[in-house]
């Protein structure tokens, strides 16, 4: 409910410090999947929230924010992940409709969303040519299939979206035609600002449990916090925690305060 009106059970404001927290206590279960899966619906709140109509954010937002029903952000395609400028799928003005065509892949909660916000290409190639709509997984056209064996992250339903003459209606535009690369760009900043907390999160998790170990531990008639270079190693891994989390405290005061924070949030990541 973080940004989300009060009108639709969300917390009425957003907070960046309380994304960063939340995205940390939740990461603390050791398992990132559970968090993405949880959490993935997030990403897509925003878009509709900001752009939607009052008809559709009446109708879907309450059940989104209280989990009665899902919602995925679909940007990634079978040809890119990160690079949104390009984009293939096509969305055509016919009358007063939009006509979608494409594939999208790796979509979080992809198999049991009933809503999704897909960006598709309105324009000329390009960051100005896309835009963003709402597609309900009723629609027409439209179908999935689950991305079973992943690497990682098997409590996250993931899946790929094909879209094949999907018609939605001309209102179903989220935006200004050609501009949903903007608005996009804007979600992934605070997705990425929350996988940092998350790593933060699990990070302190690890220094816990290898403290708790090392006073445990015996070796050499000793205890394994008691050897030199060990105390060393806690040391240095509580430094390392430290400067995450006063980058991201530096990140979400600046969030808040309406400024661009693309250059420290790429810093904290790498």
């Amino acid at each position: 409910g973080f940004g989300v009106s009060e009108k639709y059970g969300g917390l009425g404001f957003n907070d960046c410090f309380m994304r960063s927290a939340f995205s940390e206590e939740f990461a603390r279960c050791g398992a990132g999947g559970i968090g993405a899966a949880v959490g993935g619906r997030s990403i897509s709140i925003g878009p509709i929230e900001k752009f939607a109509s009052d008809e559709i954010k009446d109708r879907v937002l309450p059940d989104i924010v209280a989990g009665r029903k899902g919602s995925s952000l679909a940007i990634t395609e079978p040809s890119g992940g990160s690079d949104v400028a390009n984009l293939q799928t096509t969305a055509k003005r016919d009358g007063n409709h939009w006509v979608i065509n494409g594939s999208k892949t790796f979509i979080t909660g992809g198999m049991k969303s009933s809503y999704f916000v897909v960006g598709a290409r309105t324009g000329d190639k390009g960051l100005k040519g896309i835009s963003l709509f709402f597609v309900e997984a009723d629609a027409s056209g439209f179908s999935r299939t689950a991305l079973d064996r992943k690497m990682g992250w098997w409590a996250s339903d993931t899946a790929t979206l094909h879209f094949d003459d999907v018609r939605v209606p001309a209102e179903n535009m989220l935006g200004e035609d050609n501009r949903g690369f903007l608005s996009s760009m804007n979600n992934f900043n605070y997705e990425r600002m929350g996988m940092v907390a998350s790593m933060l999160g699990m990070m302190k998790l690890c220094l816990e449990h290898a403290v708790a170990y090392a006073r445990q531990r015996e070796t050499f008639g000793k205890k394994l916090i008691e050897h030199q270079v060990i105390r060393h190693k806690i040391a240095d891994m509580s430094a390392r925690i430290d400067q995450i989390e006063a980058y991201i405290n530096w990140i979400c005061w600046m969030a808040n305060e309406g400024d661009i924070f693309l250059g420290e949030e790429a810093a904290t990541s790498v």
